[in-house]
């Protein structure tokens, strides 16, 4: 990233992931600019991080190459008003991790101009686990690409994507997909103890047994398919859960599950 400066509107939980995720890979904190209405908010964060800090969006909007926003969505067309003269101006490089904001929303609130790059990133991007897909509208160059991965790629893995409409399957399936998981882990713990486990130890079993699944997964040259055969002997102990979890019409389930968080998704970029 050379020397660039990046600058985020809002100094909320993913931003401050974004921030730390890139000084730990080496960004020096003095490149790095947030604002926030919130002065105890971006004291929190300048004590954690010693980055720059500011109250007000247009300093920072005046300062840097790249202009992370990182507002709710509900909030972006405002805030988007109050720097669309500083981002006409000066042209920074507009990355938006706002869910539903179309480049068509953010080019009629900062011009038309303007080099954006939509962003769909996911909740494990906390704890730099994250997954992020990007589309960048036309006219943005592949510096400015590079500079977008390099931030989004400071929390996890990059994912782009050529139409910025796969950013709605993208949603369906990272972006909402931590709650899925969220939900089995929910469904194993209630049902071990169920079985008679006592609260405590079905958390923890439940939840390490899904940290090391996925590490399985992601570590092993096996895909899930093969990985879940390796698991199951015929007859076996998970051969007959498995049989009630298809027998059920889980896949059928998950399908549809995804398809309705799709719908969702493009009902609500509409």
């Amino acid at each position: 990233m050379a020397q660039q400066l990046i600058g985020f509107i809002g100094a909320g939980n993913m931003a401050t992931s974004l921030a730390g995720g890139m000084i730990a890979k080496g960004i020096r904190p003095a490149r790095i600019w947030m604002s926030d209405p919130s002065r105890d908010r971006l004291d929190e964060v300048s004590q954690q991080h010693r980055v720059h800090v500011a109250t007000d969006n247009l300093e920072v909007a005046q300062r840097v190459d790249a202009l992370v926003l990182s507002v709710k969505p509900q909030m972006m067309a405002s805030v988007c008003a109050d720097l669309r003269s500083v981002v006409a101006e000066r042209r920074p490089l507009v990355i938006s991790i706002a869910a539903g904001v179309t480049v068509a929303n953010l080019r009629d609130w900062l011009g038309e101009e303007v080099p954006i790059v939509r962003c769909m990133p996911n909740t494990p991007a906390l704890v730099q686990a994250g997954a992020t897909g990007l589309y960048a509208a036309e006219g943005v160059d592949d510096s400015q690409k590079a500079l977008a991965a390099q931030v989004l790629g400071a929390v996890g893995l990059t994912f782009w994507f050529d139409n910025e409409q796969s950013l709605d399957a993208v949603t369906a399936v990272s972006g909402s997909g931590p709650a899925y998981f969220f939900l089995l882990m929910e469904a194993l713990i209630d049902a071990a103890k169920a079985q008679g486990l006592d609260a405590a130890t079905a958390r923890q079993l439940v939840l390490q047994t899904a940290w090391g699944a996925a590490q399985l997964a992601i570590t092993s040259e096996a895909g899930p398919d093969v990985l879940r055969q390796r698991v199951t002997s015929p007859g076996g102990t998970t051969a007959a859960a498995l049989e009630v979890f298809e027998e059920a019409g889980f896949r059928e389930h998950v399908q549809a599950a995804v398809a309705a968080a799709r719908e969702r998704s493009e009902e609500l970029a509409g």
